[in-house]
C-alpha cells in the first residue's frame, strides 16, 4: 500500500513539524529534538513527560495539553528517544514541584528514561518515574506474562495529568500512578501485520483469515494464531482473559478503552465496542467510563486492543472525566 510520505528517514521530524503547525496555538516543537511541549508550562504544578519510539501516533504528543502531559519525547520508528532528548525535555518543563516520567515497560525505553532521570538529578532537578506494564499477554508454551507498556498508558496520562493540575505532589503522583498501573490490563490482537515506513515487507507473517493474539505495539507477533470467526468471538476471548486478571465480583467498576492499532476502521472499532458492552452486561460488569479510537497504534497494523482499568477510587473516575485540551484524548 502506497503511503503519503517523503523520504522515510525524514518521517519523524516531518510528523513533529506537522503536529506543531496544526496545533500551534498550544504546542511547540523544540528544534532538532523529538520534543513536543505545551507553549505555556504551569511551574506551580508537577510536570509530566512521556514518550517512546514513533509509529504509535497519536501517542505520545497527542496527549500533551492542559490536564495531561507537559511534554512528549519521540524517537525514531519503534526506537526510544535519546537520553539527551529526554533530559532536554525535563529541563524544558521542570519547575519547583518537579517532573514525573511516565515510561512504557520496554527495556530500551526504561534504560534511556532512567539514565535521563539520573542526569537530571545530578543537576539538582526533582525527578521521579512510574513504569507502565499493562500488557497481560502470555508467552507461548508458558505462563510468563509479557507485561509491556501499551494502550493502558493513556489512562495513566489522563489520571495523573488531572491530579497534577489539582496540585498533587510528586510523591503523591508516583503513588497514584503505581496504583492505577496495578489496576490496568490490556490485550491486543492483529488481523494483519503492519509495515514500517517506506517498506512493503510485513513485520511478521500472518496468513489471510488468521488472527494473532497478544501482539505488541512494535510489530511483535502474538502468542497464538487461529482463524478469525467474528467480532463477538474476539470480544469474548479478550474479555475472559482480561477478567482473569481481577478479583471479579459484582461491585467491580471498570473504565474500558477500545484501541485501534492503525489500520482498523472506525466502523470495526464501534462494532467491537458494542460486542464488549453486551458481553460485559452479561457478566454484571459496570462500565463507568468508555473510550474508542486510535490512541496508541503500531504504524499501519490491522488490529485492536482492549484495556480494562478497575476503578479502585472514586477520584480516578473524576480524573478521567476532567476536561483536557490534549487533542488526541
Amino acid at each position: 500500500m502506497t503511503q503519503i510520505i517523503n523520504k522515510p528517514k525524514d518521517t519523524v521530524s516531518q510528523v513533529l513539524n506537522g503536529v506543531a503547525f496544526i496545533h500551534q496555538e498550544k504546542l511547540v516543537r523544540i528544534k532538532d529534538t523529538g520534543i513536543i511541549k505545551k507553549k505555556s508550562i504551569e511551574t506551580e504544578q508537577v510536570a509530566l513527560i512521556s514518550g517512546g519510539g514513533s509509529g504509535h501516533e497519536p501517542a505520545h504528543f497527542g496527549y500533551v495539553g492542559d490536564g495531561m502531559l507537559s511534554a512528549s519525547v519521540s524517537g525514531p520508528i519503534f526506537i526510544p528517544p535519546k537520553t539527551s532528548d529526554i533530559l532536554a525535555a525535563i529541563k524544558e518543563v521542570a519547575g519547583a514541584q518537579g517532573v514525573l516520567l511516565i515510561i512504557k515497560n520496554f527495556e530500551a525505553d526504561v534504560t534511556n528514561f532512567l539514565e535521563a532521570e539520573k542526569l537530571a538529578k545530578k543537576e539538582g532537578l526533582l525527578v521521579d518515574h512510574v513504569i507502565v506494564n499493562d500488557d497481560c499477554s502470555i508467552e507461548e508454551g508458558s505462563y510468563k506474562k509479557r507485561r509491556r507498556g501499551v494502550a493502558g498508558t493513556i489512562f495513566v496520562h489522563k489520571i495523573l495529568g488531572a491530579a497534577a493540575r489539582e496540585g498533587m505532589s510528586l510523591e503523591e503522583l508516583k503513588k497514584l500512578g503505581e496504583a492505577v498501573i496495578l489496576a490496568t490490563n490490556t490485550l491486543g490482537v492483529a488481523l494483519a501485520s503492519g509495515k514500517e515506513m517506506g517498506s512493503e515487507e510485513p513485520v511478521f507473517v500472518l496468513e489471510k483469515g488468521q488472527i494473532s493474539y497478544g501482539i505488541g505495539i512494535h510489530g511483535e507477533s502474538g502468542y497464538r494464531e487461529e482463524p478469525f470467526y467474528s467480532s463477538e468471538y474476539l470480544a469474548n476471548e479478550l474479555i475472559n482473559k482480561l477478567l482473569i486478571q481481577y478479583d471479579h465480583n459484582h461491585t467491580n467498576q471498570f473504565a474500558v478503552m477500545v484501541n485501534g492499532l492503525g489500520a482498523t476502521t472506525i466502523m470495526e472499532q464501534y462494532i467491537f465496542a458494542n460486542d464488549v458492552k453486551r458481553l460485559l452486561q452479561l457478566e454484571d460488569i459496570e462500565v463507568v467510563f468508555q473510550k474508542s479510537g486510535n490512541f496508541m497504534t503500531s504504524t499501519n497494523m490491522a488490529g485492536i486492543s482492549l484495556t480494562f482499568l478497575e476503578i479502585k477510587e472514586e477520584a480516578w473516575l473524576k480524573y478521567l472525566e476532567k476536561e483536557t485540551d490534549a487533542f488526541a484524548w
